[in-house]
């Protein structure tokens, strides 16, 4: 007769025992103690859940352990772009010499970078960012051209380049990297003043209606600088066209109402127009 069969269960009330790891064959009691077969069965049944749990917590701590490491490395690493945009924050107060203190260290950073691995051009553009701050623009372009033989493009790099290269009085080829930008990524995020250095060389050159459309992209895209719509007036004036230059000079003086240029600019374009 086995223990579950329907006589047992209707003449006895069995109590309430662990049933992990008894062998229920027929030498093997309820209770478990008469003779069990499988009593290493049953000793490993008992043991092995508490020991894969241990195993378990022994592997999130390893984990955690490992995460809270990588974490720590991640935090302490040295940031060239924490760097350079602390430089940049504390040059727009006015605060010079601390700012080339965090210039120098995204240089150091970056150049450190591209000695491990040469073709990162992350550290490659921040490196032409900051030493374009620094004004070194010599630098700019023999680093930047070292950024593009390593991985042939790289727009941010292209654009950085065409405004050293227009500080260097290089306007063909500031005029060629800045139209190569603009034409592959026309919504980046230096197209507005990509195309305002499009329309200084032109401006530069006396293409002065070619300088009225590159402004005018500038300014649409970026109606915010003060500079960009004098620019745009004082183009629009050369070209004798009156009303326009007005209409620029006084978006200008909306910006900024001391800016003296743009008021003599919008009171001479006032009188060629009567």
């Amino acid at each position: 007769m086995g223990v579950f069969s329907s006589d047992v269960k209707e003449n006895f009330s069995l109590p309430r025992i662990p049933l992990i790891g008894i062998d229920f064959s027929a030498d093997t009691d309820i209770y478990g103690k008469k003779t069990i077969r499988n009593f290493d069965t049953m000793r490993l049944n008992r043991v092995e859940p508490r020991f894969l749990w241990g195993l378990k917590s022994l592997f999130s701590i390893i984990l955690l352990l490992s995460t809270a490491v990588v974490f720590s490395q991640t935090a302490s690493r040295p940031d060239a772009l924490r760097s350079y945009t602390t430089g940049r924050d504390l040059e727009s107060r006015g605060r010079l010499d601390e700012a080339n203190q965090h210039y120098d260290e995204a240089v150091r950073i970056c150049r450190d970078e591209i000695a491990q691995n040469g073709s990162n051009m992350d550290s490659y553009t921040v490196l032409t960012w900051t030493l374009q701050r620094q004004k070194k623009y010599a630098e700019v372009i023999t680093w930047g051209q070292r950024g593009l033989d390593a991985n042939g493009v790289d727009y941010r790099i292209i654009e950085t380049m065409g405004e050293a290269y227009f500080y260097l009085n290089r306007y063909e080829d500031s005029l060629r990297s800045m139209q190569r930008y603009v034409n592959s990524v026309p919504q980046g995020q230096r197209s507005s003043v990509a195309y305002f250095f499009i329309g200084e060389i032109f401006r530069l050159q006396r293409k002065f209606h070619r300088a009225d459309i590159a402004y005018t992209t500038a300014v649409r895209i970026d109606p915010g600088a003060a500079l960009w719509w004098f620019r745009l007036g004082s183009v629009r004036e050369e070209a004798r066209e009156w009303q326009p230059a007005m209409e620029a000079y006084q978006r200008a003086l909306r910006l900024n109402p001391n800016y003296r240029e743009a008021a003599e600019g919008l009171e001479r374009s006032r009188r060629n127009s009567t």
